[in-house]
């Protein structure tokens, strides 16, 4: 039992040292796209750098450093310092090089991680809890059931107890052996729990002007936004339009891959929006997240003047939240985002972000998620 422990503990020591690693580095982790490709249903494979656990290691005698004679701050323990004209180069060594580790962590725990790291408040729905689901939970002790159930230390508690009462107990050569009647097996309920439901609406811009690095920094910054908000909610789903001058919902597959050609009328696509929230969604029971990207172009003022109307009357009054994404293209005018800032700034739940290259991915989600909407 007691060596059951230490790897219990040995592991969740691991565990810890692994999820530092990854906080330290979740910015370089955010804004690599490969990373991405590594995610299973419920998991996600981590590449992360040789761990050093700490460890004494021990140097020969004759040499002088810390713990053997004068040293100070930073020097090595135990290896003496490199001879002048025998570093790096020549022969062939018998020590192993770097390699890089990776590591499951499931997508619950990337979002812990992420919200942590990032500061996000967690989500306060709106709407109401009438939809409800079913959980089991293991909240009692019963006498019987599967083996994979038992419970270990109320077995165990029951067998002293039994031999202690019969004289059968001996402090000196302890030997618990729990019989039949000992065993203790966990039990569970089932339990009827309010669900928050909430939908994703990601548009997409793919005009002539929109490449492919651009589509590449939606990608990334939709596969976190989708970590984190699955995390804060039980239900959720995901719906992808894109555009150019008309408007269509596609697949997720077909929403990244899409290369159009063209100009851009952006009212098409919170049109589009307006009717899968109608048709779908209602209001009373969808908490609504809209994420919209693009390069900032737009074909015409008087389309722009359109947008606005819609979303002042009525997809901000529906949704939590409306990010806009402006990414950054040679192409582009960039001049939506201004639009946007002149006559919506105030608007709580309307929230634009600039994104000029990959590194800047890791301030987006934070400008998106950092309200708890």
């Amino acid at each position: 039992m007691a060596r059951i422990h230490s790897i219990d503990k040995d592991l969740n020591r691991f565990k810890q040292i692994v999820r530092g690693k990854v906080k330290e580095d979740l910015k370089k982790y955010i804004t690599k796209g490969e990373m991405i490709g590594r995610k299973g249903k419920d998991k996600i494979s981590i590449p992360i750098p040789q761990i050093e656990i700490p460890k004494f290691r021990f140097g020969q005698q004759e040499q002088n450093g810390v713990g053997q004679g004068d040293g100070e701050v930073g020097d090595p323990v135990g290896e003496g310092q490199e001879q002048e004209g025998q570093g790096g180069q020549g022969e062939a060594g018998n020590k192993p090089g770097e390699h890089e580790l990776e590591v499951d962590l499931t997508l619950e725990e990337l979002a812990e991680i992420m919200g942590e790291e990032l500061q996000l408040p967690n989500i306060e729905p709106k709407g109401t809890d009438k939809i409800r689901y079913t959980v089991d939970k293991y909240r009692g002790i019963r006498r019987v059931g599967p083996e994979s159930l038992r419970h270990f230390k109320r077995t165990y508690k029951e067998a002293l107890r039994r031999q202690i009462s019969l004289g059968g107990y001996n402090p000196d050569k302890p030997c618990i052996i729990p019989v039949r009647e000992d065993k203790r097996y966990r039990s569970w309920k089932t339990i009827p729990e309010p669900q928050y439901n909430a939908v994703i609406i990601y548009i997409m811009d793919v005009s002539g002007s929109m490449g492919d690095e651009q589509k590449e920094m939606v990608r990334i910054e939709s596969f976190w936004i989708d970590t984190w908000l699955t995390s804060q909610y039980k239900g959720i789903e995901s719906r992808y339009i894109i555009h150019d001058a008309t408007a269509r919902e596609v697949d997720r597959e077909t929403f990244f891959k899409t290369k159009e050609s063209g100009g851009t009328v952006i009212s098409t696509a919170y049109e589009e929006a307006l009717e899968i929230l109608g048709k779908d969604y209602p209001l009373e029971d969808w908490n609504i997240y809209i994420f919209q990207f693009s390069d900032g172009d737009n074909w015409s003022a008087d389309d722009t003047e359109k947008c606005i109307d819609i979303l002042q009357g009525q997809l901000l009054p529906m949704a939590n939240l409306f990010g806009y994404g402006q990414v950054r293209s040679f192409f582009g005018s960039g001049q939506y985002i201004g639009d946007l800032q002149k006559n919506l700034n105030e608007v709580e739940n309307l929230v634009l972000s600039e994104i000029p290259d990959k590194e800047a991915i890791y301030g987006s989600i934070r400008d998106f998620l950092g309200k708890g909407k």
